[in-house]
């Protein structure tokens, strides 16, 4: 992970915990106030992500199930 990346990640959460809402300009402000530099696509990147998915659901997401292979309709062995 790059730190352009991980300061945003943590602009974001930042963001959410205060019920503000999620923009590039936001995250830049906090990566700045932070003293960070970051190349200017990441807070953008984050902001677009932030658009399209539920920061709660993203941050409650357990890792997802590995497959059995009764998920595939056989077994190996069958």
């Amino acid at each position: 992970m790059s730190l352009g990346e991980i300061a945003s990640t943590y602009a974001c959460l930042i963001l959410h915990d205060d019920d503000i809402a999620i923009t590039a300009e936001k995250i830049s402000a906090i990566v700045k106030a932070a003293n960070v530099t970051v190349e200017p696509y990441w807070p953008l990147l984050f902001a677009k992500l932030a658009e399209k998915k539920n920061i709660s659901d993203l941050i409650m997401n357990e890792e997802p199930k590995e497959e059995s292979d009764d998920d595939m309709g056989f077994s190996l062995f069958d």
